[in-house]
């Protein structure tokens, strides 16, 4: 499992950067839309704003899982998600969830966190 794992992640590494629809914007940034979002964390090696592209992509990606970690952390009842053991790397946790928004257009309009968690809980949902 973990095998496939890693060989899908190696995989999406070669093909992600082709995905981005055009070069990193200013607007990006401001990640309004998943679309933003999306656009930052498949910025293509070659383009002059890859670096902050890729470390703003996975700086709110982490930050709104560790605040979201955070708020259950003192009643697990509360916790959206439930990562499986063993829970992904944080390069293989973003990489799913950029291979999962792509693959779900529909929510390319939504605020970027809206998007996130309902990546989250569809991946690793809660036993209630």
């Amino acid at each position: 499992m973990k095998r496939k794992l890693l060989r899908f992640i190696a995989m999406l590494g070669i093909l992600l950067p082709g995905l981005a629809s055009s070069a990193v914007t200013e607007e990006d940034f401001k990640v309004k839309t998943t679309r933003d979002l999306i656009n930052l964390c498949t910025a293509s090696p070659q383009d002059e704003h890859y670096k902050e592209a890729i470390h703003f992509c996975h700086g709110y990606l982490v930050g709104a899982y560790q605040y979201s970690i955070a708020e259950s952390a003192n009643d697990p009842k509360k916790a959206l998600f439930c990562p499986t053991e063993p829970k992904p790397s944080r390069n293989e946790a973003i990489a799913l969830f950029v291979a999962w928004a792509l693959e779900h257009p529909q929510f390319m309009t939504e605020m970027p966190v809206e998007t996130e968690f309902r990546f989250l809980t569809e991946k690793w949902p809660c036993k209630k």
